[in-house]
């Protein structure tokens, strides 16, 4: 067993225990999201920046809505981020304060993506508009204007993040100056002895949770081993980008995270692996509440910060 879990995060175990709703396997998507709503509204505002704006990129369902975070009127690259949530959850506003800090640690502009969630949207409509923004953002019309571009994203938004970059790569482009992965979703083996570790109701995300979200997003088993799905089943990540992972121990997406990290390593990918000994799942979105949500946000920011800086020509 790794370290116990973190004060300040068991703060948070407690307060969702005391408040003894039903576990979320047991609710509907709509009950669900309104739980995610409720428990997001304790973490507060985030910083202030320069400026936000919503705006509508085009995709191939339409018109997807998405919320542009700049820190500053010359920020030098640009960030696609997806929320996280087992695409089912989760809100531009409820990912609004984590997102606003990631603005300002990294110094670029921030784009996040409000992509369709299941079960009113099964797989691959996520993973569709998740490569939709990111072509938009890289195209002439699009909002990168040559700048360097980022994929990030937490947990479900994580594995967009992760499959945007392979899409990216497949499709010959865009270019894709980092993904960051923070406790991503990588694969729907939901056997693997993280999962059995967190068995009952006591942390954030357990292994019911992901059964639940797996159930809405790919209902069909057959399509949970395509890689656009759970990118831990692509037979070949070469050429990727380089990679900033996040994990958490106590976590049953801790052991794929490892195992994608180490998928890309093996790849020759550049890999930085930021692992929380005592965290939860969940915990990067904790930002005001949790002391290493503010610094993993932080590192994460100082990570893109220097990716972008590789990519940039020098003025």
């Amino acid at each position: 067993m790794g370290q116990s879990v973190h004060p300040q995060a068991q703060a948070i175990l407690d307060g969702k225990a005391a408040a003894g709703g039903p576990p979320l396997w047991e609710l509907s998507p709509d009950e669900g999201r309104a739980v995610v709503e409720a428990n997001n509204a304790i973490i507060g505002a985030g910083p202030e920046v320069a400026s936000v704006r919503d705006i509508v990129i085009p995709s191939q369902a339409g018109g997807m809505p998405a919320r542009v975070y700049s820190p500053a009127a010359d920020a030098p690259g640009i960030v696609v981020y997806y929320h996280g949530g087992g695409w089912v959850l989760g809100t531009l506003d409820s990912w609004d304060a984590s997102v606003r800090a990631l603005a300002v640690a990294s110094g670029c502009d921030v784009v996040s993506v409000d992509y369709r969630l299941a079960p009113e949207h099964v797989f691959p409509a996520a993973a569709d508009d998740a490569f939709d923004a990111l072509t938009w953002v890289a195209s002439d019309g699009g909002l990168a204007a040559g700048r360097p571009i980022v994929v990030a994203g937490d947990s479900a938004g994580g594995n967009l993040a992760a499959v945007s970059a392979i899409r990216a790569r497949d499709a010959g482009g865009p270019p894709i100056a980092l993904q960051v992965l923070v406790y991503p979703v990588t694969d729907s083996d939901l056997e693997r002895s993280s999962y059995r570790q967190y068995e009952g109701n006591e942390l954030i995300l357990n292994r019911r949770d992901m059964v639940w979200f797996w159930d809405h997003y790919a209902p069909d088993p057959a399509t949970r081993a395509n890689p656009y799905a759970a990118p831990l089943r692509a037979t070949d990540l070469t050429g990727l980008p380089p990679a900033y992972v996040v994990t958490a121990e106590h976590d049953p997406l801790r052991e794929e995270g490892f195992a994608y990290a180490d998928r890309l390593r093996a790849a020759r990918v550049p890999v930085e692996h930021r692992h929380f000994g005592s965290q939860i799942h969940a915990f990067f979105t904790f930002v005001n509440i949790l002391d290493d949500a503010d610094k993993a946000v932080a590192e994460a920011g100082a990570a893109i910060r220097a990716a972008v800086a590789e990519q940039t020509p020098d003025s």
